[in-house]
């Protein structure tokens, strides 16, 4: 339990900041421009949070692949692996980019944007794409830190962001009333600042990580490692990416109820960040150190690790659902004063409590299932989670039961607890012990 909070107090408040810094462009957009500038950083935040599937699969693979590396004693695969990966994600970044670019009017038309943000939406989107690259950049050197068991320093470089942000926000949105273009450049800008600085200062202190880096490990990749790294990272990516996918969809239908829907299912989607504030933490550590601990065959502690992350998540989950039942009205209002998307706010509560429970629930399996580095468990998941479960029970409330975008929300919040599932039947079947 000690190591483990010690390990996830950074993650949890990088975590923090993170949601607090994409926050800050809904806040601040929001309270400036009503209804129509929240719906258009809610459309264009969930196009730019779908092209980020690849970073977040792939460097989530990647931590686990070099902190199973130090756990078997093989520090030095460490330089030639951080190169490969690197590499292999920038040219991801940059597809990704310009693919977005490409076809970005057609991406808004699919997700049913209402006509009086689409402009805005437009803005916003154009510029996260332009700056996918910083994204990838700041997960992969944040990655790297991490697997190899420092998650102080990413803390230190997202303050350094978040605190930019919200600088820029205020200067770009209040001050010289650029919109949504304003609130997205400040993202770009303060994600760039972050990655610039996480990245000197590994270089700045490669000797202390046992990394000794060479121009060819990024120019010539390691075959071996790569396969490596696509075999564990595509089922984490594809669960990332049908996760999103998921919520592009639900969206799409939620956005079609008008400009107050839409503009309310952005208000959703910060509070369904802020339900995995704890988890998303939680499973970072629990992943690390399961694959450290897998690696050096002490499955002991690899339960040990599973009772503790059950404690710290469920605990945490219900103080945050009495939050939420206690202040709906407070909580819902730090986003906006329209009245219209207020009025969607009560019946959303108990939707909350659930995705709350469900990410707890999730971050336990998780960290066993990532961790453990098999594949397969991860593919099921990734399908089951992000496809079947949650565009199958959302169309099931939210048409078939006619619940409308109520009916989305829930069928998302219930298809939250598919890993937890997937993950005990993992945990009982024993397989989670061999290589």
């Amino acid at each position: 339990m000690r190591q483990l909070l010690v390990f996830s107090w950074p993650l949890f408040l990088s975590n923090m900041l993170q949601v607090v810094y994409n926050m800050v462009d809904m806040i601040i957009v929001g309270n400036r421009y009503g209804k129509i500038g929240l719906s258009a950083v809610s459309v264009g935040g969930d196009v730019t949070n779908f092209l980020t599937f690849l970073a977040i699969g792939f460097a989530n693979a990647g931590q686990v692949i070099i902190a199973k590396y130090i756990g078997a004693g093989k520090r030095d695969k460490l330089s030639r692996f951080v190169g490969t990966m690197s590499a292999f994600l920038f040219a991801c970044a940059l597809a990704l980019s310009i693919l977005g670019l490409v076809f970005r009017k057609e991406i808004l038309a699919l997700m049913n944007t209402p006509a009086a943000s689409f402009s805005g939406a437009m803005a916003y989107s154009t510029v996260c794409m332009a700056g996918l690259v910083f994204i990838y950049g700041y997960n992969i050197v944040s990655a790297v830190l991490r697997g190899m068991g420092d998650s102080k320093h990413p803390f230190v470089f997202i303050s350094v962001a978040a605190v930019l942000n919200l600088a820029l926000d205020v200067i770009f949105v209040y001050i010289f009333d650029m919109g949504p273009f304003g609130a997205a450049l400040a993202t770009v800008m303060s994600q760039a600042v972050s990655f610039i600085c996480c990245t000197v200062f590994l270089i700045k202190h490669r000797e202390r990580f046992e990394l000794a880096f060479d121009v060819e490990d990024f120019t010539r990749w390691d075959r071996e490692m790569l396969s490596d790294l696509v075999k564990l990272g595509t089922p984490m990516a594809i669960k990332s990416a049908s996760v999103q996918f998921s919520k592009l969809f639900v969206n799409s239908w939620i956005n079609s109820y008008g400009t107050a829907v839409s503009g309310f299912a952005g208000i959703a989607n910060k509070i369904g960040s802020i339900s995995n504030l704890v988890s998303a933490a939680m499973n970072t550590a629990g992943s690390t150190m399961m694959g450290q601990n897998l690696a050096a065959r002490r499955y002991d502690r690899a339960v040990g690790i599973m009772r503790a992350l059950a404690k710290v998540t469920l605990s945490a989950a219900a103080a945050i659902s009495l939050i939420i039942v206690i202040f709906p009205s407070q909580v819902f209002r730090i986003f906006t004063s329209d009245s219209e998307v207020l009025a969607l706010g009560g019946k959303y509560v108990p939707i909350a409590v659930l995705l709350f429970f469900g990410a707890a629930c999730r971050a336990i399996m998780n960290a066993l299932i990532n961790g453990s580095g098999n594949y397969k468990v991860n593919f099921a998941t990734a399908i089951l989670d992000g496809i079947v479960m949650r565009i199958g029970l959302a169309l099931l409330f939210g048409l078939a039961l006619g619940m409308k975008h109520y009916g989305f929300w829930l069928g998302d919040a219930l298809a939250g607890f598919t890993p937890f599932w997937v993950g005990l039947i993992f945990y009982f079947s024993g397989k989670w012990k061999k290589e």
